[in-house]
């Protein structure tokens, strides 16, 4: 869907206009391309914690140049800041010192990177790291030019298994992922490095719900780019477009009611049979019902609770009772901004995208104990056939109600997704990261 004021926004007479009545002005973010760099410029790393070998480490990875000396005027791809050795309030002084002269500098759709210690206990430590969150949420609403920060919690052990999280944050895949706040190894988690880092899922099965059109059909197509088998999944109604998409990505189509009461052994005996086992399951598949909730008919709230939240427990302990979900596995539920501040008319389907974060607090400490794990997205605005329906003057308050300015796409869903996906990620379990370009709402 074009984004018209976007295109206004970046002509030479919107350009006027945008800074003369200090209108919103939405970057084209830079989003990923085989075979492109990952950062568009040099790196600065700060700090002087635990994280710093890690970061280099990951740095010369992805073929990014790391710089020492702070050129006048120099625009930088990224700034990654390793504040693990904070260990009390006095030393939160580091971030000033460090962001301060350069922050002006941080490239057309740079990232910028806290790397912290997970807050615990009553020490002056957990207080000042517990610090961290506001600084960064602020610092994503201070940056421009489609830039973002991020913070990453890592457990002390886990300074490896953070390799995945930073490339995925550095890379163009994070372009609509803004000031989140990830924690990486507070469920433990087992790493498996990729042979490929461009293709990190080879070998691998992965099923999708809700395949057949919008986020799904991204999601699928990601997977299947970073090697998957996916088979997609969808109701009889959409077996036309399923099909489409399986084709597309060299997959299955699995035509399935997920509401029945003999899905889940439905799609165990498949997995069974064609597979032996799973490694990801994505659970996309949700309906709305918007109505106040004065006016609901309750065979609209059933509905979206049926679709959104009950189904993906049913499937899931069905895959973990029959031993189907592959060690190393992942789940990932797909949330949404609503399920985390509520919205005007969707009673039903916030209170299931929150059921949905119920889940991954759940479930992440039982799949631990499997070598499994479980996270969660929650979108905010994104770019489909439903927000093209949307009245004009709200789609254009949804677009604009973020630090970007503007909607998301499908594949930055996917691309999030992926990246819970991929082997190297073990350690990022319990999780829901936000992908809304820093959405106002409930921020």
């Amino acid at each position: 869907m074009t984004d018209r004021y976007q295109q206004f926004a970046r002509s030479n007479l919107g350009r006027q206009v945008v800074r003369r009545l200090g209108l919103p002005d939405p970057t084209p973010l830079r989003r990923y391309l085989p075979g492109q760099p990952t950062l568009d410029g040099p790196v600065l790393v700060g700090g002087g914690g635990r994280m710093v070998d890690t970061v280099r480490s990951v740095l010369k990875g992805i073929s990014a140049t790391e710089v020492t000396d702070v050129t006048e005027g120099e625009r930088f791809g990224a700034l990654v800041f390793d504040a693990t050795g904070i260990d009390e309030p006095a030393r939160l002084r580091e971030l000033y010192d460090f962001f301060h002269p350069v922050v002006r500098n941080v490239g057309t759709c740079g990232r910028v990177i806290v790397l912290g210690a997970p807050p615990a206990g009553r020490g002056r430590d957990g207080i000042a790291q517990r610090a961290l969150e506001g600084f960064v949420r602020s610092l994503g609403k201070e940056l421009t030019r489609g830039a973002t920060a991020q913070l990453v919690y890592v457990a002390p052990e886990f300074e490896v298994a953070a390799e995945s999280t930073l490339r995925f944050l550095l890379s163009a895949k994070s372009a609509f992922v803004d000031a989140q706040v990830i924690r990486i190894g507070v469920h433990g988690g087992e790493v498996v490095e990729p042979e490929d880092w461009d293709r990190p899922l080879a070998g691998r099965v992965a099923v999708v719900t809700g395949a057949s059109r919008g986020i799904g059909a991204a999601i699928a197509e990601v997977l299947a780019r970073d090697g998957a088998h996916v088979v997609a999944l969808d109701i009889p109604a959409q077996g036309e477009e399923l099909s489409s998409v399986a084709n597309r990505v060299s997959g299955a189509a699995l035509q399935l009611d997920i509401t029945s009461a003999g899905a889940p052994a439905a799609l165990v005996t498949y997995l069974r049979e064609r597979h032996t086992k799973v490694d990801i399951v994505v659970h996309n598949a949700g309906i709305t019902r918007d109505k106040r909730l004065a006016n609901m008919k309750e065979a609209a709230w059933d509905a979206v609770l049926a679709v959104n939240l009950s189904s993906q427990l049913a499937i899931n302990d069905a895959l973990l009772d029959g031993d189907v979900l592959r060690r190393g596995g992942r789940i990932v539920g797909v949330s949404s901004i609503a399920g985390i501040a509520g919205n005007n008319g969707q009673t039903n389907y916030a209170t299931s995208k929150a059921g949905v974060i119920g889940m991954v607090n759940a479930y992440a400490p039982v799949l631990a104990e499997r070598g499994a794990a479980i996270n969660a997205v929650a979108p905010g605005f994104i770019e489909t056939k439903m927000t093209a329906a949307v009245p004009l003057l709200i789609r254009e308050v949804g677009r604009r109600l973020s630090s970007l300015a503007q909607g998301g796409q499908p594949v930055d869903v996917a691309e999030t997704i992926a990246w819970y996906a991929n082997p190297a990620s073990g350690a990022v379990n319990g999780n829901v990261v936000r992908v809304c370009g820093q959405s106002f709402l409930g921020a």
